[in-house]
């Protein structure tokens, strides 16, 4: 049987998705402007999203439903 292969990761979820958004948006500034780059800029606002994701879901204005 094969087996997995496992990753150590130095950094949190979080800042790899901050990291990919900042490195997306400085390829799209670098390119003209076109559907490319509206993809590369779609990208990064999702990665920023998924990134603040955890600090929405743990924000003390949530509460649970009753």
């Amino acid at each position: 049987m094969q087996q997995r292969r496992r990753f150590n990761y130095t950094t949190s979820p979080k800042d790899r998705l901050v990291a990919l958004a900042k490195d997306l948006r400085e390829k799209a500034e670098a390119m003209p402007e076109g559907s490319e780059r509206d993809g590369l800029l779609t990208k990064a606002g999702r990665a920023d999203t998924a990134a603040h994701l955890e600090d929405w879901a743990n924000s003390p204005g949530l509460q649970p439903p009753k």
